[in-house]
């Protein structure tokens, strides 16, 4: 095969892979598709008080390569919230973070955080939230910022799912999976 042929599969197949990620953005799920789902979800009702969450860390593959358990304190004051949460991971290891929440809108919010890179935004529609925002973590001892899509769904007034993708350079690098629950 000819340097020029192989310049041209490589080409049609970096053409395909582009289509193929381009077809999977379109397919996204959008918030207001959830609009007449009950029971509604406001962060600052759930969000409040002592809570615990239970979850995992995938990588690409779908290997779970983290567990954690999160314990969490939330409070509002108006439309300002704190969400305290203190991380620990099955190797032994421990994290904090604290949201500082304040509701934006009827249905939108924003957060930050110590390494969330600049604001979080969020949306609400019925029983469901959508966070977008950028996260550094740890990899290898390095840090590096992912793009974080993170869908919560209020099952009942007491327990929520929490799925979240996780990208690098606009590519799927893990997912996140997470039970949270009132105490």
């Amino acid at each position: 095969m000819s340097w020029l042929e192989n310049s041209n599969k490589r080409v049609s197949q970096w053409l395909l892979a582009v289509v193929a990620l381009l077809s999977l953005s379109a397919c996204s799920t959008a918030i207001e598709e959830y609009q007449g789902e009950q029971p509604k979800l406001q962060l600052e009702e759930f969000f409040k008080g002592d809570l615990v969450a239970h979850g995992v860390v995938q990588d690409y593959s779908g290997k779970v390569i983290q567990r954690f358990t999160v314990q969490m304190q939330g409070s509002w004051d108006g439309n300002q919230g704190t969400l305290d949460e203190q991380f620990t991971y099955a190797d032994g290891r421990t994290q904090e973070r604290i949201w500082k929440l304040t509701k934006t809108g009827p249905n939108t919010y924003e957060g930050r955080a110590s390494d969330v890179e600049g604001v979080a935004v969020g949306t609400t529609a019925g029983n469901a939230l959508n966070w977008e925002y950028v996260l550094q973590v740890e990899v290898d001892g390095e840090m590096m910022a992912l793009s974080l899509d993170d869908w919560m769904y209020l099952v009942d007034e007491n327990n929520m799912i929490n799925r979240t993708q996780m990208y690098k350079y606009g590519l799927p690098v893990g997912e996140i999976t997470l039970y949270i629950g009132k105490q």
